[in-house]
């Protein structure tokens, strides 16, 4: 089988497409969590304690005095960037949360699928058959017998 051949099976292969969506949803709902850490959850945290802007939280390796991280990332300072990090943790335990939500929703429904009871399957035809003959023989051995 051809390189693309082999290519072309693996990509129309339904796991492969499958994963393709997961990731650009992945991406889109990562692009929703940061905004909302950053423009819903951050901003009135910062307001709580004064003000405080957490993506300007930052340790300035280099011994320069900059106002803010964009200063700093911009004079080429060595900074280890506390509140870049603080909100990505942030956005990580709001990820966490809705697909721990999401998990247990699914898992509930997969239980109650499993719990609902359901009808007895139709006996096989042969099996249909096989009774027939075992209850026409049942009969007549009765009938001379009798």
């Amino acid at each position: 089988m051809k390189l693309i051949d082999e290519f072309r099976v693996f990509a129309v292969k339904g796991n492969a497409f499958d994963l393709a969506v997961g990731v650009i949803i992945g991406a889109a709902f990562g692009a929703i969590v940061t905004s909302l850490v950053n423009d819903v959850i951050m901003p009135p945290i910062g307001y709580l304690t004064g003000g405080i802007d957490f993506t300007d939280i930052f340790i300035n390796l280099s011994g320069g005095d900059y106002p803010s991280l964009a200063a700093a990332k911009e004079a080429g300072a060595a900074t280890i960037n506390v509140g870049v990090f603080l909100n990505r943790v942030i956005s990580f335990l709001i990820v966490a949360w809705v697909l721990f939500l999401l998990v247990r929703q699914m898992n509930r429904l997969k239980r109650k699928e499993e719990a609902a009871p359901t009808a007895p399957a139709a006996p096989a035809p042969e099996l249909v058959v096989l009774q027939e003959i075992r209850d026409l023989l049942a009969a007549e051995r009765d009938r001379s017998g009798s």
